[in-house]
């Protein structure tokens, strides 16, 4: 198991960068290394990827120091053991709405004493041939590995609170297309209302030991997020193809 470089990143007050994708191909993996992405989230929540899939593309974010995460769809201790013994260095949780959610999401990623993940010849584990013993393999694994519950609804903003208060919690991941639509706005959250309860949880997360992140389509948006206290910032596959493929179109008469 490597050193979790976006987490170092945060760490040292950068923010980092990377994309979410739905896609099960090592090679898309790779590319966004290349371009020098400090993460790639797998998307198992609306993409058909599969715990089959994950290697692969684990091996292929590795290859280029890009840090592999996944979204996975339910706190399902036996599916996310799957993705993590995979080498997956981090899960963003989606539906999370209280606190239990969040414990269960803690003790699915880590070993004890933190959690309860089950230890095993796996290959996060180097498939206990490694240089580490099982004890330093263990501290290592529950400090490398990210838990990041997604904020999707008002039931979680409520609870947001006591839900930062969790040990084992890195982050939360904002998902405001979502959460507009849990306040009642179906075409995105771009109403005032919904701005100032993006803006109130900012300043929840920031106040507590946590850090925040969420989706940018845009380098200025992403800076204004950063301004925000932002530490890490995504933008999707499918985004980065839209604002490119237009742009290069606009010469198609």
């Amino acid at each position: 198991m490597k050193e979790n470089q976006l987490k170092k990143r945060i760490a040292s007050g950068k923010a980092g960068f990377g994309v979410i994708s739905p896609t099960i191909d090592p090679i898309i993996c790779e590319y966004i290394g290349l371009l020098g992405m400090d993460f790639y989230m797998l998307d198992a929540e609306h993409g058909a990827i599969t715990a089959s899939d994950v290697t692969n593309m684990v091996r292929a974010c590795e290859i280029r120091n890009t840090t592999p995460l996944a979204r996975i769809r339910s706190v399902d201790a036996k599916l996310i053991l799957q993705y993590m013994d995979a080498g997956i260095m981090g899960v963003m949780m989606p539906s999370i709405n209280n606190t239990d959610d969040v414990k269960k999401l803690v003790e699915a990623i880590k070993y004890p004493p933190m959690g309860h993940r089950g230890l095993g010849p796996v290959r996060a584990a180097d498939y206990m041939q490694g240089t580490m013993s099982q004890p330093e393999y263990v501290a290592f694994a529950n400090q490398e590995t990210l838990v990041l519950p997604q904020i999707e609804s008002m039931e979680c903003v409520k609870n947001l609170p006591e839900m930062c208060k969790i040990d084992g919690v890195d982050g939360f991941i904002i998902g405001p297309r979502d959460l507009a639509m849990s306040m009642g706005y179906y075409n995105g959250p771009g109403h005032d209302e919904v701005k100032t309860v993006l803006n109130d949880i900012f300043s929840t997360i920031i106040a507590s030991d946590k850090w925040f992140g969420t989706v940018a389509g845009n380098a200025d948006q992403a800076q204004v997020l950063i301004e925000k206290g932002a530490s890490m910032i995504m933008n999707s596959v499918q985004g980065l193809i839209k604002t490119s493929g237009n742009a290069f179109l606009t010469a198609r008469k």
